[in-house]
């Protein structure tokens, strides 16, 4: 079966990949749960959330409904999805698009604990019977 061509999805900030996160988490939500959520964990202004949610809107990556006095968002981009696109996004730019450059640099400066090892390791092997990719 031949995959289908990914669909080109918005690029998000970081700030705005925040607000992302707690749409996905959430959905359906308002503006001012989003922004109450924000500001217990940021510095940053309402009217920065509000700018963030609609540059959102304008880039595609959120849907919005007024549901009284109240606009209330949903996301139009998958989680999985964006996280994909990232990922891959991030293998080209820094390792030519190969997972296994990105895995040796991190296993050559020491950076994975036992417990990912044993989890990759498993994930490895459960693949095998896959044939890869």
């Amino acid at each position: 079966m031949k995959k289908s061509p990914a669909k080109k999805l918005p690029q998000i900030s970081e700030a705005e990949y925040q607000v992302m996160k707690l749409v996905w988490k959430y959905a359906p939500i308002s503006t001012t749960q989003i922004t109450e959520r924000l500001l217990a964990v940021t510095g940053w202004s309402p009217k920065t959330i509000q700018t963030l949610i609609k540059r959102l809107v304008n880039k595609g990556a959120l849907s919005y409904e007024k549901q009284s006095r109240v606009f209330v968002y949903s996301p139009l981009v998958e989680e999985g999805e964006y996280l994909n696109q990232e990922s891959r996004s991030f293998l080209d730019r820094f390792y030519d698009g190969r997972l296994s450059s990105m895995v040796c640099s991190f296993l050559e400066e020491d950076r994975l604990s036992r417990e990912e090892l044993d989890a990759l390791k498993s994930l490895l092997l459960k693949d095998t019977g896959k044939g890869g990719r």
